[in-house]
């Protein structure tokens, strides 16, 4: 089924990280090296998951927009990426960088964006845990998956980072139907493969 859904998505036009799927243990998740790239990111502090996406999404689509340094639209990528970065505490704030992929044309040598909340990031070649699931994505619906991901990994005896983890989005808001949504968890790179 994984393999389907990753079929449709991949053929809808929007261009997306290169990644290097490996052979996982159980069927309910997937692993992913993905390459080394360049994200367009933004981080934000807050209590709630949900606020601090809108956010950050809505300063990263300025810069797809034109608000960067050469003044040109970028087009759109998949997926939005939000690594949550969780507080210390129950009542303390969390971290959340939300990261547009930047597209082949602009790799080499991507826009700056001139909102100084936006940076570029060189996203390192990263493994992670990949759990997919559909519908609108929110924080509850996230945290329920990242604990299902976590409970196929602890059954399969694989070691991972419990944080930072991310939750990643493949589809406009005004798609309804056959949404793509997934959680990641990054490899433990102490565990061999």
């Amino acid at each position: 089924m994984l393999k389907a859904i990753g079929q449709t998505f991949f053929s809808s036009g929007l261009q997306h990280p290169k990644f290097t799927a490996q052979q996982s243990k159980g069927e309910d998740y997937e692993i992913r090296t993905y390459h080394t790239t360049n994200w367009v990111s933004t981080s934000v502090t807050g209590m709630e998951q949900d606020p601090a996406f809108s956010t950050g999404f809505r300063r990263l689509f300025k810069y797809i927009q034109g608000n960067n340094d050469k003044k040109c639209k970028v087009e759109m990528t998949a997926p939005v990426s939000c690594m949550i970065d969780p507080g210390a505490g129950p009542a303390c704030e969390s971290t959340f960088t939300i990261s547009f992929f930047i597209p082949e044309e602009h790799q080499a040598d991507p826009p700056k964006p001139t909102d100084a909340d936006a940076f570029i990031e060189n996203r390192k070649e990263l493994t992670v845990f990949v759990r997919t699931f559909g519908g609108f994505a929110n924080s509850e619906s996230s945290r329920e998956e990242l604990l299902k991901l976590m409970e196929s990994l602890k059954r399969d005896g694989i070691k991972f980072k419990e944080a930072p983890f991310y939750r990643a989005g493949y589809d406009s808001p005004f798609k309804l139907t056959n949404r793509r949504n997934e959680v990641w968890l990054i490899k433990d790179e102490e565990e061999k493969a």
